[in-house]
């Protein structure tokens, strides 16, 4: 009978000599940025991903609206009135949604109104965000009498009312384009960006980077645009994005009253059926309904991207 005690005794001698396995490395994770935390954050955020794909829908809309309907929203046809009901049978036909008082289909002038509202909004937050953003840095970085003079102008423009403003400088045009309205909208509603880019840039100058970058001699250009502006887009581009689904419904209720754009327009098209919702509600419900679909996808965008990158509520 063979003797287990030496047995097990001349293994473990075998094991003990045996030379141990070499650790294996660690991986180190790689660090993730604000703007990388941010999109971690979107990618598991419901309102983003709804919202993200209704703004994809309405581009896409704005871009190709050939894609949607071939009926022209300008042609109208005097035999199919508003009395004629609206054919929810026939999707995407021009007689879908019905017709409005003067024989236009309803269907057609919702898609092209699309261009029209998301043309105006995306200009103005283009035109208020360069404007107001450069304004708020000059100021927000030279401090002084620079500031003082700067902020002075913001306050005269906040002291003038947003709509009764832009109705007065509208109502000198008689041909309206988008240009126009563009100019119109962000003359008045630049000052916010503004102040949001001034008290960005206060708290970011006094960063060590800011202050390594001044000892160095860097330019203050440089300084201004490599250093500071990068770290100072977050809530600039929170505002921005909020603020563009504010200026749809601005131009909405501009055309509404009679002062926004000469041509198709949501809100064009919902003072037109106003006369006529007694008989034929959807003239001026298809387009409300657009319109408040638009409005709240930006505003809903914008409310996500603000809790992604607000580091309070993580």
């Amino acid at each position: 009978m063979p003797d287990l005690t030496k047995t097990t005794a001349v293994a473990a001698s075998d094991d003990a000599s045996a030379p141990a396995p070499a650790p294996q490395p660690v991986k180190a994770e790689k660090a993730r940025s604000l703007w990388g935390d941010a999109w971690q954050d979107l990618r598991r955020n419901k309102v983003f991903l709804v919202s993200a794909v209704l703004i994809l829908l309405l581009l896409t809309i704005t871009f190709f609206p050939g894609w949607f309907t071939s009926a022209n929203p300008a042609y109208g046809d005097l035999s199919k009135h508003f009395l004629q009901k609206p054919q929810l049978g026939k999707v995407f036909s021009p007689e879908w949604l019905g017709y409005d008082q003067q024989g236009r289909s309803v269907y057609a002038r919702l898609v092209y109104g699309a261009r029209a509202s998301i043309a105006v909004g995306f200009g103005t937050t283009v035109l208020v965000t360069l404007v107001g953003g450069l304004v708020g840095m000059i100021a927000g970085y030279f401090g002084g009498v620079v500031d003082s003079i700067l902020s002075r102008i913001v306050d005269v423009f906040f002291g003038i009312p947003f709509f009764l403003g832009t109705m007065v400088v509208l109502n000198s045009f008689p041909n309206r384009s988008a240009w126009v309205v563009i100019g119109a909208l962000g003359f008045f509603g630049w000052t916010q960006l503004a102040r949001v880019m001034r008290g960005a840039v206060i708290t970011t100058k006094q960063s060590d980077y800011v202050q390594a970058a001044k000892a160095l001699g860097a330019s203050t250009p440089r300084i201004l645009f490599r250093h500071i502006l990068p770290n100072t887009l977050a809530p600039v581009i929170v505002v921005a994005t909020i603020s563009l689904g504010v200026y749809i419904g601005a131009e909405a209720t501009l055309s509404f009253l009679g002062l926004g754009l000469n041509g198709v327009s949501w809100g064009n098209d919902i003072s037109d059926g106003g006369n006529q919702i007694r008989v034929a509600q959807w003239i001026m419900l298809y387009p409300s309904i657009m319109l408040t679909i638009t409005v709240l996808a930006f505003i809903m965008l914008g409310e996500a991207v603000r809790n992604a990158l607000d580091p309070k509520t993580r």
